[in-house]
């Protein structure tokens, strides 16, 4: 066999293996955050979280990324998702739900696709689907806000599923609510560049349908290194802050967090302290959510 036809040979042959390999699939169910990497400070996500069933997503509407999620699928419901705050442009959008192809199919469309109402055995398995929302007493809560996206675009891509956790309404609507639009206002006041967000859960044991875990506690942290130090109100939230919530009517038995759980609070507290509680919490004492501590 002459030395040219050999080399078509080997490509061709190349190229008919190359669908056996997983890790050459592309999409955005990936193996970590390298093709998202801007919605972390520094291009570093979180680091010290481990496990096999933490999924990185780098959620993907239209053709383009919008934020980052670290997904359990065994819980069904997201760790934590990191998005760049921008102030919305426009009116609040329409919710049409959306789901991730690629959770239940490697070989599914990249991009997060709009989720019908009978969805597929597949999908059902993968993530959650709206109807295990549907006559629970749990809204849908954000884990990236609607309301802390600029462009229309960015923030229909947050109603996914996979950004979303079992909320009570008196935690959505109520002081987690106030909180979010604490954040915003900070921002707008006192952060001169990016301020970079993570917010995330603490699971317990409780879920809706035997299938999708419900928080005990939310979570949220923000980096702004560059930010205006010469206003009082910008002194003690900069350059990071952070908050732990309650999502529970009634204080679990065993639990251990140590934050005030008189109904649904909202406790401030440093970036330092929440990493403390998140290290005891998930039993992982190396957890890091901004490089360098956004120094």
């Amino acid at each position: 066999m002459s030395q040219r036809k050999m080399l078509q040979f080997s490509t061709g042959a190349l190229l008919l293996l190359l669908p056996w390999f997983g890790g050459l699939v592309l999409g955005e169910v990936v193996n970590d955050f390298s093709k998202c990497q801007q919605f972390f400070y520094r291009n570093t996500s979180p680091t010290g979280i481990t496990g096999n069933h933490y999924q990185p997503i780098c959620q993907r509407y239209n053709n383009s990324y919008r934020f980052a999620t670290l997904y359990d699928r065994d819980r069904r419901s997201a760790l934590y998702s990191a998005y760049i705050l921008s102030s919305p442009e426009g009116k609040r959008d329409d919710e049409t739900w959306m789901y991730e192809p690629q959770l239940a199919n490697r070989k599914g469309d990249p991009s997060m696709q709009e989720l019908n109402l009978r969805p597929d055995n597949n999908v059902k398995e993968s993530q959650a689907v709206l109807e295990d929302y549907r006559g629970t007493l749990y809204t849908k809560g954000h884990l990236t806000p609607s309301m802390h996206q600029h462009s229309l675009e960015d923030r229909k891509a947050t109603y996914t599923l996979t950004n979303i956790v079992p909320q009570w309404e008196g935690s959505n609507s109520g002081p987690w609510g106030e909180l979010e639009k604490e954040v915003m206002s900070e921002f707008q006041k006192c952060c001169k560049e990016k301020m970079y967000v993570i917010t995330g859960v603490m699971s317990g044991k409780k879920s809706i349908n035997s299938r999708v875990f419900v928080p005990d506690y939310l979570w949220s942290a923000y980096c702004c290194p560059s930010y205006k130090p010469n206003l009082p109100e910008c002194q003690s939230f900069f350059p990071t802050y952070a908050a732990v919530g309650s999502n529970f009517k009634k204080k679990p038995a065993g639990d251990t967090v140590g934050v005030r759980t008189d109904g649904f609070h909202v406790t401030r507290m440093s970036l330092n302290g929440l990493e403390k509680i998140l290290r005891k919490r998930l039993e992982m004492p190396n957890i890091s959510l901004f490089d360098g501590q956004c120094k």
